[in-house]
């Protein structure tokens, strides 16, 4: 589905509290009105009936017209709080489902398309971009206020004649149809802003996480010269856009001041009463426009967002869906694996050893033709699919910020305890686990800082073994491990395939480990596969 698609949807769902924000615009676009021209006229007629003598002073009906004034002025506070109330509370609502869409558009897009995305670009799509996204909900109800102010500031204008009512919806119209062909030729200062503030959250990202090695090799100030550069191109973009929004500003101002400065010069033998409430009429009716224009100063941001944002949806759309349950029939080349089968991969450094069995969870494509499971080309299975049939230990061991059972259950959120200390064990992890503090409900820390690197890798391992796959898929679980742990490793490893009967595709350059294994992929520089 795409976002346009998704936001139709969002939009239908949240018709209740988008009728509510319209509806509340309505209210304050009217009461704003109605509130400034009856206070000109008010004001302007008891000055007159003040200076014209203590009979008509006391004759002047003060008590209506400030009663309306304070009942206007109620009606546009509360209505102005329900319009916030209404119109956000629909943007939330909608960026709420919006974020998990776009999360799952990245986790199913096609390789080319997830690779090409670093950390702090996906964080950029998924905060920045959706945020900017809010603008379209928000901004939904202001047609309605205009629309109100000019059915209500025609009606009152009207009452010094048609020529002032004309002069003011021609200043509106005026105003509106010059700021759309603005909006139409400044969009690029917008673009340009959300791709800078993209640009320098990968930086951060990038660059923080390698904080360490920056401070070892003296490289702080080139690291901070590379953001700096980066935020000056931010800032250098949205003082453009600032630019632009002040153009629009400027037509909103001068829009107001033609509309009442025309009321007050074609109402000028009308009375001074009545040619207040007509000009502070107009000047209001004018004003209403405030919501368009700013919408329409921040056109470029919100197409370049979903812009953005439609190339992962689109790319997602055109993924394949998941397509069948897991299967344990594996055949490569030609030579089928049995379920069951322990297959070591292997060959020299940098022969692509670790990009095919990225491969083979769809996290990069795979050469058609090579791999089939159940039956099916692996090149051509959804991401799902072959997720379901391998469970991954991988060789960089990524742990999310939280508890030891947070990261387990990745692999399976519903695991019972008993499912998790069998895990631990399997990895000869249960003992570190119970020495902590809080056992399995431990912090770790960023990425596992709590534990060591061989404990990490580990702690990846026990997570593959909850994932309910016919394979497991392990990529170096013994790297950084002592002699005498990765034996145990090893040990409880044969233990567990005997015991659950899962099959098992190796990367390891431990002999305790390989000797596990009673088949052979290897993989060569040239990325020929030879099964043995």
């Amino acid at each position: 589905m795409t976002l346009h698609r998704l936001i139709a949807a969002e939009r239908w769902r949240e018709r209740r509290r988008l009728r509510q924000a319209g509806l509340c615009a309505t209210l304050v676009a009217t009461a704003s009105v109605l509130l400034l021209a009856l206070s000109g006229w008010f004001l302007t007629a008891a000055a007159l009936a003040g200076g014209t003598g203590i009979v008509a002073a006391q004759a002047f009906n003060y008590m209506l017209p400030s009663a309306m004034i304070r009942l206007l002025a109620i009606v546009r506070t509360g209505a102005r709080y329900g319009e916030r109330l209404a119109s956000h509370g629909a943007a939330f609502g909608a960026l709420a489902r919006l974020r998990p869409a776009l999360y799952r558009a990245l986790t199913t897009a096609p390789p080319s398309v997830a690779l090409a995305l670093g950390r702090g670009e996906a964080a950029a799509r998924l905060i920045g971009d959706v945020d900017a996204v809010e603008w379209r909900f928000v901004r939904l109800s202001g047609p309605w206020g205009v629309v109100a102010a000019l059915a209500s500031g025609a009606a009152l204008t009207l009452l010094g004649g048609w020529l002032a009512m004309a002069a003011t919806l021609a200043c509106v119209w005026g105003a509106l149809g010059l700021a759309r062909a603005w909006a139409d030729q400044l969009e690029q200062p917008g673009c340009a802003v959300q791709q800078a503030m993209g640009a320098l959250r990968e930086e951060v990202v990038t660059i923080g996480g390698a904080a360490a090695e920056l401070r070892c090799f003296a490289l702080e100030d080139w690291a901070t010269a590379r953001i700096a550069a980066a935020s000056d191109r931010l800032s250098q973009a949205q003082a453009r856009q600032a630019a632009v929004a002040a153009r629009f500003e400027a037509l909103h101002a001068i829009s107001v001041a033609l509309a009442a400065a025309s009321a007050l010069l074609l109402l000028a033998g009308a009375g001074a009463p009545i040619t207040a409430l007509a000009a502070l009429a107009a000047a209001m009716t004018a004003d209403a426009t405030a919501p368009i224009l700013r919408a329409m100063a921040e056109r470029g941001r919100l197409r370049e967002a979903e812009a953005r944002l439609d190339t992962l949806f689109e790319a997602a759309e055109e993924h394949p869906a998941a397509n069948g349950a897991c299967d344990a029939n594996l055949k490569i080349d030609g030579t089928p694996f049995a379920p069951g089968s322990r297959i070591a991969l292997t060959g020299p450094s940098g022969c692509g050893k670790t990009t095919m069995v990225e491969g083979l969870l769809g996290l990069r494509p795979l050469p058609p033709g090579r791999i089939m499971v159940g039956g099916r080309d692996a090149a051509c299975l959804a991401p799902e699919t072959l997720r379901a049939s391998f469970a991954w230990a991988p060789q960089d061991a990524a742990l999310m910020a939280g508890t030891v059972r947070d990261n387990l259950r990745l692999a399976d959120d519903q695991a019972s305890e008993d499912r998790l200390w069998q895990a631990l064990h399997d990895a000869a992890l249960d003992t570190v686990v119970r020495a902590l503090p809080e056992g399995l409900d431990s912090w770790l820390g960023e990425d596992g800082a709590r534990l060591s690197g061989g404990e990490r890798r580990r702690l990846s391992l026990a997570r593959a073994y909850l994932a309910n796959a016919p394979w497991l898929l392990l990529d170096e679980p013994g790297e950084g491990l002592d002699a005498a742990v990765a034996a145990q490793v090893a040990r409880r490893l044969d233990a567990r395939l005997k015991r659950t009967g899962q099959g098992m595709i190796l990367v390891s350059h431990r002999p305790v480990l390989s000797a596990l294994c009673d088949r052979q992929w290897t993989a060569d520089g040239g990325n020929r596969r030879s099964v043995a």
